[in-house]
């Protein structure tokens, strides 16, 4: 599986602002609600885990997706899905927003 670690992440959206990545947050609802995760100009994508087999097709599979949830399990399982459903670029968000918060952006509420 593929898999970034949150300060890569930051490094390549600071890096690269001409080539973002869709962020797609599987958290539910309530979970956004804590903790948004505010990334000005990258674009972001709400679609709670349980939606993914349903909403899938309005994902573009050429482009890279990097998943992420609270602490990386459940964006684990998505990466998975995605990846058995023609999407090359799909990476997995190691330690999801709780690691962003501890290492990138004190900013972001952990729960």
């Amino acid at each position: 599986m593929n898999a970034v670690a949150v300060q890569q992440l930051h490094a390549f959206l600071a890096e690269h602002a001409d080539r973002q990545p869709l962020l797609l947050d599987v958290r539910e609802a309530q979970e956004l609600a804590i903790a948004p995760l505010n990334l000005p100009g990258v674009p972001t994508l709400h679609m709670p885990m349980h939606l993914v087999p349903l909403r899938h097709s309005e994902l573009d599979p050429a482009r890279p997706v990097v998943v992420f949830c609270h602490h990386g399990a459940r964006s684990a399982q998505v990466v998975a899905y995605l990846s058995n459903h023609g999407f090359d670029e799909v990476y997995n968000l190691d330690g999801g927003t709780d690691a962003w918060s501890r290492l990138v952006d004190p900013a972001v509420p952990r729960y």
